[in-house]
């Protein structure tokens, strides 16, 4: 049997991946098509290839685009990509969790639409009936930033450092800047062209200048491309102002009750052992 603290070591080890793997997992945006598609057709047999397929190539693959053609390669087509941050490594498997659970929560959201996009902090999914992969797309989708932090010149000058490095050309498609206490990260979907990645994050880039002026953190996501800056401890988007906090908030209170309860039956369950084994000594030392 484990002993005690063998025991603490491994729920630590358990509950650390835990929180680490609950970043990667943050629900960003969710957005579905208005227009829906018929209970047991085509194309919802041809949507949960598409998904299914997401699911399987991710554990292989970082990026990739699937099309299901429908009938006569028309009617029914659906096309779709996901993407996964550009640091999430294959070895981890966080890109292949962070895609399944994406694949899920765009299900339950988009359930019978014909079009869905979902942003979670380590991965992106979207799928369509009308073809969007190689084309660009500069449409805002979301834009955040923090609190006002005052016209600090050095902060300023961090600030305009880190987003100097996302903005360099040739940078490849996931970029990171550091300066100081702030970092930057700046990404675009993997169908893009170098040069049309370029385009689509100086457009993120120059509002989240714009729009975020001295604000502490930024994020905008452009519906190709995103770009954000933070301080090194992170950001909170509650407390932020230009977006929509409420679903955030709720999926933070979501992923922080699920922390809690798997801390509190942990915890019960060492204790539990502990407290079985040292019977079993008190039983054996009776003998």
């Amino acid at each position: 049997m484990f002993s005690t603290k063998t025991l603490l070591f491994i729920t630590i080890l358990f509950l650390l991946g835990t929180f680490t793997f609950a970043a990667v997992d943050t629900f960003v945006y969710g957005g579905c098509s208005q227009t829906k598609y018929f209970p047991g057709s085509p194309y919802e047999s041809n949507v949960n290839s598409l998904l299914t397929s997401f699911v399987s190539s991710a554990s292989l693959y970082t990026y990739n685009n699937f099309t299901v053609n429908g009938i006569s390669g028309g009617d029914g087509s659906v096309y779709g990509l996901y993407q996964c941050r550009g640091d999430l490594s294959l070895g981890s498997g966080d890109c292949a969790r962070c895609v399944a659970r994406a694949v899920s929560r765009l299900g339950s959201l988009c359930a019978g639409a014909t079009g869905g996009a979902l942003q979670l902090e380590g991965c992106f999914v979207k799928y369509d009936n009308s073809t969007f992969l190689g084309v660009e797309d500069k449409t805002v989708v979301v834009r955040r930033c923090g609190s006002p932090v005052g016209y600090n010149s050095d902060e300023l000058t961090r600030r305009d450092s880190v987003v100097g490095y996302l903005s360099a050309s040739g940078g490849g498609s996931y970029r990171v800047g550091v300066s100081g206490e702030l970092q930057g990260v700046a990404q675009c979907t993997g169908d893009l062209s170098a040069s049309e990645c370029q385009d689509c994050l100086m457009e993120a880039i120059g509002r989240l200048k714009s729009d975020c002026g001295n604000a502490a953190w930024g994020d905008v996501y452009l519906a190709k491309c995103y770009a954000r800056y933070t301080g090194r401890g992170g950001h909170s988007r509650g407390n932020g102002y230009g977006g929509n906090r409420d679903n955030n908030d709720d999926e933070i209170q979501k992923t922080l009750a699920i922390i809690v309860g798997l801390i509190a039956g942990v915890t019960l369950l060492v204790v539990l052992l502990s407290f079985m084994s040292k019977s079993c000594e008190r039983v054996k030392g009776g003998k």
